[in-house]
């Protein structure tokens, strides 16, 4: 699950919303500092206003990730994207197609959620210029037991860089994904992956609802289709 999909419930709750983005900044910022459950609950005994909802809102993405990646449609479409990314780039023997298949189920289905509702976007966006980017660097150094350094800067740049806007173009995520791929040293994707990348849309569209059956049905709401029923992209 990526950061809309994680926030999208919570955007009533900016600092809510913001700690179930805390494991996805740290994956860019700095990938070796952590916050995990045990130390989060830790946390959570102690703390108070702003820093607990931040923890609380880390603890619900990480119980979102346990139940989404165990999840039977989330290991046959990303599996699904794992052959499709392989056939495409049959010289490539080692972890990148998986590493595709797996993040990319995750962008796109933000993707969809996002195209279903533009409007909400705008309302998650939104909410991170009501949360303070150096208590949220501070919270997450004490969570984790180490300095998060550069996270402050890492929220600022994401409410402004706005790169969730991209995902439902395959041209300018195809962009994203070589960020990304520079990123973790990987090799950049030559311009023909875009054809995957157009494929997994009804890929993934279609297998929204158990995608993400482990919501509550309260948040239903995100699951439903245009009245109309076509695709809104």
């Amino acid at each position: 699950m990526n950061y809309y999909a994680h926030g999208v419930r919570w955007i009533d709750r900016p600092w809510y919303a913001a700690g179930t983005a805390v494991p996805d900044w740290l994956s860019v910022v700095d990938r070796q500092v952590r916050v995990r459950t045990k130390g989060t609950r830790r946390y959570l005994e102690i703390a108070t206003g702003e820093p607990a909802e931040l923890a609380r809102g880390i603890l619900q993405h990480l119980d979102d990730d346990d139940w989404f990646h165990r999840s039977p449609a989330f290991v046959i479409v990303s599996e699904r994207l794992t052959r499709a990314f392989r056939t495409a780039l049959p010289d490539d023997e080692g972890f990148r197609p998986h590493f595709l298949g797996h993040i990319v189920t995750e962008i796109v289905l933000d993707g969809v959620l996002i195209a279903r509702d533009p409007d909400r976007l705008e309302r998650y966006y939104a909410l991170f210029d009501q949360v303070d980017p150096a208590l949220i660097e501070a919270t997450v150094g004490e969570i984790a037991g180490k300095p998060a350094t550069g996270l402050a800067w890492f929220v600022t740049a994401f409410r402004h860089e706005r790169f969730l806007s991209d995902y439902g173009d395959a041209r300018r995520l195809l962009r994203r994904l070589n960020q990304v791929m520079q990123r973790v040293k990987l090799t950049p994707l030559p311009d023909h992956v875009q054809g995957v990348l157009e494929s997994a849309w009804p890929l993934v569209e279609a297998e929204v609802p158990r995608l993400l059956a482990g919501f509550p049905p309260e948040s239903l709401d995100l699951l439903a289709p245009p009245p109309d029923g076509a695709s809104p992209r």
